[in-house]
């Protein structure tokens, strides 16, 4: 759920003393200079608005706190993913930690390496709708808060190419499969997938596995019941993705593209694909990739289509409730009241009109004042309400699992998207890790 998503990162000792470091990175240790002066350190992801507004927060406080300062480190989706996960197992995470909450969050606190933050985040945190807040507690503490907006994974379109198709935005999986034989016979793409990313691939299965099945079908597998991937919801959803595959909806050269490169996004506002199924980051990426496409009026969006038969609310919705930041246990005591000090400062006015001007959809209470009348007013109220209003929002696989399981299923999903393994055996080595 990058960019601003989606990385199982190992968290306990034993599971990351073994991982490769990046070489060429300064370490994550914060420290303190003769004058005094605390500096705490922060990792973060480039691409998008995001890269921009956690920039520009950074230097704001920086400015305005000379003696207590955050130096920031920025790093593509994988090579953090390397790069913290040796960090936090020798003890050398940054200050402040990038997450994604759900089981590695979960991880970090059983293992330490995480401070608890309940206290010193309160007010910020009355400013953030309970659902998303959530994602950062454990146990009823507060260990991680919201940093950017809320990310609910959606169907973004080309308008000109549906124009100039003659068809309408597929609202059901019949109309989606038609949808794809016309934009096939017209030479279009009519699926972007940065099949090379795998966990693009693993959005598809994760509402498949609702519309088909319901929430309680993966809900059963994180409770870890014995055989929970044999539910047939699991059989009928894996074979629609590779009906998919074999149909033809992501051409032909589908496993070479790349997230981290924005591949998928720039194959639908250059015309040579119609739709992608993409995270609400993906809106910032459209914005700043082609600010022309969009202004133009040819970028559409649309919930995932509905399946016939299927038991899952056609509300539900999947993605990442948020991105959030953490403070890392084993920082000195002045490192981590400059981290703490930091993040209840967020989500000012002025934070929050720099997410709806990046088309980040905020994750506080009482945003739709920032969002009437801004440009970027028709997604964000589509996007907003698409979260107030989901029966549930399944947060990412990758970040719900644990993160060997999430490796094996990542590499399972990008098999079953490539043909070279059947739904069955997809079954069999996932109900493995139960």
């Amino acid at each position: 759920m990058q960019k601003a998503r989606k990385l199982p990162i190992a968290v306990c000792a034993t599971m990351v003393v073994g991982a490769l470091a990046l070489t060429g990175c300064s370490n994550g240790a914060s420290s303190n200079d003769s004058s005094g002066t605390s500096e705490a350190t922060a990792w973060a992801l480039t691409g998008g608005t995001h890269e921009q507004i956690w920039k520009d927060s950074f230097d704001t406080w920086n400015k305005e706190n000379p003696d207590s300062t955050i130096n920031v480190e920025w790093f593509a989706n994988d090579a953090y993913k390397e790069k913290v996960r040796t960090a936090i197992g020798s003890d050398n995470a940054p200050t402040l930690i990038f997450g994604w909450g759900g089981a590695t969050l979960a991880d970090y606190v059983s293992a330490g390496k995480v401070a608890d933050i309940t206290d010193e985040t309160s007010s910020l945190l009355e400013k953030v709708i309970p659902s998303i807040a959530a994602g950062g507690e454990i146990d009823g503490k507060v260990y991680a808060v919201p940093n950017v907006g809320t990310q609910p994974v959606v169907l973004y379109y080309n308008k000109q190419l549906f124009e100039e198709a003659g068809i309408a935005v597929p609202t059901t999986w019949d109309e989606l499969l038609k949808a794809i034989q016309t934009f096939k016979d017209d030479g279009v793409t009519p699926i972007a997938l940065a099949g090379s990313s795998k966990w693009t691939e693993m959005m598809w299965l994760e509402y498949l596995f609702d519309r088909v099945g319901g929430s309680d079908v993966f809900d059963n597998i994180v409770a870890g019941e014995a055989d929970a991937w044999s539910d047939p919801a699991v059989l009928e959803a894996l074979s629609m993705a590779q009906d998919l595959v074999n149909a033809g909806a992501f051409g032909d050269s589908f496993g070479s593209v790349s997230a981290d490169a924005n591949a998928d996004v720039a194959l639908v506002h250059t015309g040579k694909a119609a739709m992608v199924l993409q995270g609400s980051w993906a809106y910032g990426t459209f914005l700043t990739d082609a600010p022309d496409f969009v202004s133009a009026g040819n970028l559409g969006f649309a919930a995932f289509p509905t399946v016939a038969g299927g038991t899952g609310d056609p509300s539900n919705i999947v993605g990442n409730q948020a991105n959030f930041w953490s403070v890392s246990a084993t920082a000195s005591e002045s490192e981590q009241t400059t981290a703490k000090s930091y993040l209840n400062s967020l989500f000012s006015d002025e934070y929050v009109q720099a997410m709806v001007d990046g088309g980040d959809i905020p994750p506080t209470v009482g945003a739709e004042k920032f969002i009437e009348g801004s440009d970027q007013q028709d997604f964000l109220k589509f996007g907003y309400n698409l979260v107030l209003n989901s029966d549930n929002f399944q947060l990412s696989w990758d970040q719900a699992l644990p993160s060997d399981t999430s490796q094996t299923l990542l590499d399972n999903t990008q098999q079953l998207f490539n043909l070279s393994i059947t739904p069955q055996e997809f079954v069999d080595s996932m109900n493995a890790t139960l």
